[in-house]
């Protein structure tokens, strides 16, 4: 069986809003077996809503659409379903007494307007949404040849009402695919795109079994490894073969599965031995500070940061002498190692990292990020390229990949 996925909504095509729904339904239905094969998103539009639904139809054999069921003119879903099928549209009265019940037990007088949402095409089924007022639709569409027809089931947008309609009402009515999908990622950072798709070879070859999949997102490489079969089982001795040979071919470039961060892991190496860390940061605003201080239970590793945008707050704040920054400049290695020496001592930490700012503070340039620990200093010089944005991201991990590096190291035999 094979499904596509529609979201509604001008905010959508706008860029005011981002469809997350979409992703979400495409991994709960891999995880039933069911390959998604189409991603679309529409504005609210009837007249283009009952082309893009007619092709659906035509070409997958799950449609599932989110958005358009709510009250407003705006929402189109309900006609556009009964246009395509040539019905009109039945009020249901089961649905209709739901609306007024849930507007009663809000204590609120229930506009007209909303009966439309008890408006279904005719043939259809409700589809209950238990936490609002937008109530899905069920229906069987015939295809053009008569003979063969796709389920169609329209969910409101809104993704807490949404998740638990498809959980409790969707997924049951579906034909069992009797194949299993699972997936797993794995996370590197070190190396560029290009070069850890060299370095895995025939693994990210198309229609290999497993399938492998990379991505990056301001310099951190994510594997994305879909395996097809039977049982779970054997998705998950197909999975771990494969993660045996990413981790053989990328050795320390991986970092961690799933939704982990550099930041995750840092910490967690930290815990693990009963070590400490402190940041000092100069232009990107504390962002280091700001991941690490996101991550539960980071107090017990994490001490502190200090922001350090200035020449004088370098002085002032980190003992960084004022000879130094004279003689080599407040983006060299001197200062950068300056600065992690006295995060370090300022915190009584066991490690500091540090960042000295890009300099003359230019969209692309150098900056120096410097590792302090018990036993040694060092420095690395690293290049800002592109964006902004992406670049001062990609400096901050960099920092904390030094960090890991090191931490990795000292766990290593010799």
């Amino acid at each position: 069986m094979f499904a596509e996925i529609i979201a509604i909504g001008t905010e959508l095509t706008t860029g005011a809003k981002l469809d997350t729904n979409s992703q979400w339904l495409s991994q709960a239905l891999g995880q039933i077996g069911i390959v998604v094969r189409y991603h679309q998103t529409m504005a609210d539009d009837l007249a283009a809503m009952v082309k893009v639904f007619r092709t659906a139809v035509e070409r997958s054999d799950l449609v599932i659409i989110t958005g358009g069921l709510g009250p407003t003119q705006d929402d189109l879903t309900r006609q556009a379903l009964a246009d395509l099928v040539g019905v009109e549209l039945e009020l249901n009265e089961s649905s209709l007494a739901h609306l007024r019940h849930l507007f009663a037990s809000r204590k609120r007088e229930m506009p007209e307007r909303n009966t439309i949402q008890a408006y279904f095409p005719a043939g259809s089924e409700p589809i209950e949404n238990a936490r609002g007022t937008a109530p899905g639709i069920w229906m069987k569409v015939p295809r053009s040849d008569r003979d063969h027809h796709a389920f169609v089931a329209a969910l409101p947008g809104v993704p807490s009402e949404m998740k638990p309609m498809f959980e409790h009402e969707v997924r049951p009515r579906l034909p069992h695919s009797g194949r299993v999908i699972r997936h797993t990622r794995i996370n590197a950072f070190g190396a560029g795109e290009s070069r850890v798709e060299e370095l895995l070879g025939a693994l990210t070859a198309r229609g290999a079994d497993p399938e492998v999949g990379i991505t990056a997102h301001e310099a951190t490489i994510t594997l994305r490894i879909v395996a097809e079969g039977q049982t779970e089982a054997e998705c998950h001795t197909k999975i771990t073969s494969v993660r045996a040979d990413v981790q053989q071919r990328l050795g320390s470039l991986i970092f961690g599965e799933e939704d982990e961060e550099l930041q995750h892991v840092v910490l967690r190496l930290l815990q693990q031995r009963g070590q400490t860390l402190a940041t000092a940061e100069a232009g990107n605003g504390g962002l280091m500070a700001h991941w690490l201080t996101a991550v539960n239970g980071f107090e017990s590793a994490y001490l502190g940061g200090v922001v350090a945008p200035t020449e004088s707050a370098k002085t002032t704040l980190l003992g960084v002498s004022p000879e130094t920054v004279g003689t080599y400049g407040s983006v060299s290695e001197e200062t950068a190692i300056e600065m992690a020496n006295g995060c370090r001592e300022r915190f009584q930490t066991d490690y500091a990292l540090a960042l000295t700012g890009r300099k003359n503070d230019t969209p692309e340039g150098t900056v120096w990020i410097a590792f302090a620990g018990p036993n040694r200093s060092e420095a690395i010089e690293h290049h800002l390229i592109g964006d902004p944005g992406i670049a001062t991201s990609r400096a901050a991990k960099t920092a904390l990949n030094l960090l890991r590096t090191n931490l990795v190291a000292c766990e290593s035999p010799g």
